[in-house]
Formats: structure tokens, C-alpha cells, sequence
């Protein structure tokens, strides 16, 4: 097959400028896709932008958007590159993974993150999918978590956001089976990422643990007792992709090492 199997189309990637993101979105320009990268700072977009361009060899452009800001979502898809044509996938990936107990949890952190996590993730489909529905052709991918699928301590408001991500993805998908447009879950575990080596630092500075027993402790429900690679869930958004995955729709797949079956 051609490595560029997404040439003529145009990618959106949220939180693209790093991490999951990143990796998602210099894949698909990889393999030939026009790639917006959506994220809070211009600045950095730019500077990934062109990085991710010259390690790809696709042409990949920033687009700063406030995801927890409907009129900032509205504003960033209506100014989309004129270069590009519209939006033929969406990988919705940015998202809030803050920690608190239950106790500790007030309405205002309750609807922080499930405002960027679901609310924004729903305010971006509405923005691509009429073009998506009438073109006949389309791919969103949600990228979950595992606590999409089960229950993790502490983490009630990103949990409950997660699990709405995968009941809208299902739902979703079947409103849209007889339109050419399939939308999907990608569910990663624990991943080799900032915010994971920075949860890491966290434990060691409150419990005075090594950093590899921190590690141990995040990767223990993992069989394979590691940490998930950026590179493993891009590849997983790139099959859900391809035209060969067109009866792949309404799925929550886990890139977890087992620990979800």
C-alpha cells in the first residue's frame, strides 16, 4: 500500500503540539494528510508546526483554539488554513487528566474538565461533521482511556468525562453508519508523555518514593508492566483511518497492554 494514503485529505488533531498529539498528527502527515494542530499557544503550534513538516515532509500548520471556549472552537474552525480543503478527519485528542477526591471535587473542577474533555470534543464534531456527512466520507477518532472503560480513585470528573467520550462516540456512530463516516474510541493506558512523567515527579516529591517505584506503581494493572509509546496509539488512529477500515465504527479499542480485555 502507499504510504501516502491520506494524500488530498486534511487532518485535525487537538492537542496536537505534544505528546499523544504530536505523535498522531506527524504520522498522518507522514502518510500524506494536510494536519492542523490545534492547541492553546500559537507560538508553540508554529515552532511544532514547522518540525513536525520537515520530520514528516506533509505540510502540517497551527491553529490556537481554547477548548473550554465554544465561541474560541467556533473562531478556530472558521479560520482554518484556505490552503487546506475541509476536514476529512477529526482525532479529537486534547484533553484534562487533573487528579482530586471525591470530596475535593466542587462543580467548578467538575465542569473544568468535563467541559475540554466531552463538551469540547462535542463542539468540535458539530464543526466538521456536516462537511464530513455530505462529502459521504469522514473519520473521528475520540482518544479516550482507559478509565473510559473502568473506574480509576480520584479521578471521578476525568472518569466520568471519559465514559461520556465513548457513550457519544457510540451514539455517534450509529446516526452516521449510512453516511460514509465512522467515528471511534482509542483508549491508551498509562503513556510515555509529559504529564505522566510529571505525575511521576508528583509521587516522589509527596511520598519521598523512588521514581521507579512511581513507575510500578502506574504500570502494575499493565501485564506487560510498561508504560504505552505515543508511536503505538498513533498507529492505532492511522488503521481506524484507512479506507480499509470502513466497517470499523462505534468501537472503543484499548492500546493498553492488557489491562483492558
Amino acid at each position: 500500500m502507499s504510504d501516502k494514503i491520506f494524500e488530498g485529505q486534511h487532518a485535525v488533531v487537538t492537542g496536537g503540539s505534544r505528546g499523544i498529539g504530536a505523535a498522531i498528527a506527524e504520522t498522518l502527515a507522514r502518510h500524506g494528510a494536510m494536519v492542523t494542530i490545534m492547541g492553546r499557544s500559537i507560538a508553540t503550534l508554529d515552532t511544532r508546526a514547522r518540525e513536525m513538516s520537515a520530520a514528516s515532509g506533509g505540510q502540517v500548520a497551527g491553529c490556537a483554539v481554547d477548548l473550554g471556549d465554544p465561541a474560541s472552537i467556533d473562531h478556530a474552525f472558521d479560520n482554518l488554513s484556505g490552503d487546506f480543503p475541509a476536514p476529512s478527519i477529526l482525532v479529537n485528542n486534547a484533553g484534562l487528566a487533573l487528579s482530586a477526591p471525591f470530596s475535593r471535587t466542587d462543580l467548578d473542577f467538575w465542569n473544568k474538565i468535563l467541559g475540554v474533555d466531552l463538551t469540547g470534543a462535542f463542539l468540535c464534531i458539530r464543526k466538521v461533521l456536516p462537511a464530513m456527512t455530505k462529502a459521504g466520507h469522514g473519520r473521528i477518532v475520540n482518544i479516550s482511556s482507559t478509565a473510559g472503560l473502568k473506574g480509576y480513585p480520584y479521578v471521578s470528573a476525568y472518569c466520568a468525562a471519559k465514559h461520556g467520550l465513548i457513550g457519544l462516540t457510540r451514539s455517534l456512530a450509529l446516526e452516521t453508519a449510512h453516511k460514509g463516516v465512522t467515528v471511534n474510541s482509542v483508549c491508551p493506558g498509562y503513556t510515555d508523555t509529559d504529564i505522566v512523567r510529571d505525575t511521576i515527579a508528583n509521587i516522589v516529591n509527596k511520598t519521598g518514593r523512588s521514581a521507579e517505584d512511581a513507575l510500578a506503581e502506574l504500570v502494575k494493572h499493565n501485564p506487560q508492566s510498561r508504560l504505552i509509546q505515543p508511536a503505538e496509539i498513533a498507529e492505532a488512529v492511522v488503521w481506524l483511518c484507512r479506507p480499509e477500515s470502513a466497517s470499523v465504527t462505534g468501537q472503543s479499542i484499548a492500546v493498553a497492554g492488557g489491562e483492558v480485555m
